[in-house]
């Protein structure tokens, strides 16, 4: 399992430990991921994701994951998120 978040596509990033001599080492700072159930208003049902706090906190905000993922852009969500997107998107698209 890849150690990017699902949602926003945030992965690990590299730099520098600096000592207080002021050494350099390289080393990586990895995201803070989470396996969280978010409800789905329009499915109606819980989806399994692996996501950073912080677009935890984006979709708490933004209303929920399904208002998420309609702002969300297609290159920055994982596979499982975009079958998602689709899915929601026929659901909600008017008949």
């Amino acid at each position: 399992m890849s150690r990017r978040c699902e949602l926003t596509g945030k992965g690990p990033m590299t730099g520098n430990n600096v000592s207080h001599a002021n050494n350099k080492t390289r080393r990586r700072f990895l995201p803070n991921l989470n396996d969280v159930s978010l409800r789905s208003e329009a499915l109606g049902r819980n989806i399994k994701l692996r996501i950073s706090a912080a677009a935890l906190r984006t979709v708490d905000h933004r209303g929920g994951l399904d208002k998420f993922l309609a702002k969300a852009k297609d290159s920055e969500l994982s596979a499982n998120a975009l079958k998602v997107k689709k899915e929601i998107a026929k659901v909600q698209a008017p008949a």
